[in-house]
């Protein structure tokens, strides 16, 4: 099933719509919250809110539209929240934890690359490593990007454009070279 039929699931009063995207989009919401606030905890709670007001409000969502929309709510939610301050995204919280069947050295060179990647996506200026954070962490289309960051697709596209160049100097830089974009 799409995103959208299990929100019409919910909609229709089935509770495992609810249940489905929750388990599907929660934890990725959490981090790309997380990023905003550096803790995890307050993106939690962001985050159910974020499916709280979905689905309160039950608004009207174009086919195909539904990720698009939990990530524009929850970024609006967490600049809100953090207004004060100003919004900074980060990627320290993106780890995973290896496969059983990789060599320890395997396991150490991608841990150690990891690390450098997500150094020098901090070094990026904070636009560029969104964009490039919705396009290829989220797998979101330079439209849902647009949509998410309030920006149209022909700035999402050079502002990807410049955080991929911006990047690969980084990690050449840093002793990677060969980055492709």
């Amino acid at each position: 099933m799409t995103d959208e039929e299990y929100y019409c699931c919910y909609l229709n009063g089935d509770e495992k719509g609810l249940d489905e995207l929750m388990r599907k989009y929660g934890a990725p919401l959490i981090l790309y919250i997380s990023g905003y606030l550096h803790d995890v905890h307050e993106a939690e709670d962001l985050m159910i809110e974020v499916f709280a007001y979905l689905f309160t409000k039950k608004p009207r969502i174009r086919a195909g539209g539904l990720k698009a929309y939990l990530y524009k709510s929850a970024r609006h939610m967490a600049l809100r929240h953090k207004r004060r301050l100003r919004p900074c995204f980060s990627l320290d919280e993106l780890k995973e934890e290896p496969e059983s069947g990789m060599l320890v050295e395997e396991v150490i060179k991608t841990e150690e690359q990891n690390r450098t990647l997500h150094f020098c996506m901090q070094q990026l200026n904070p636009g560029y490593r969104e964009a490039l954070y919705l396009t290829y962490f989220e797998d979101m289309s330079y439209s849902e990007a647009a949509e998410v960051m309030g920006k149209n697709v022909k700035q999402i596209t050079n502002m990807v454009y410049r955080g991929k160049q911006s990047l690969r100097g980084l990690l050449e830089r840093e002793g990677i070279s060969g980055a492709k974009s």
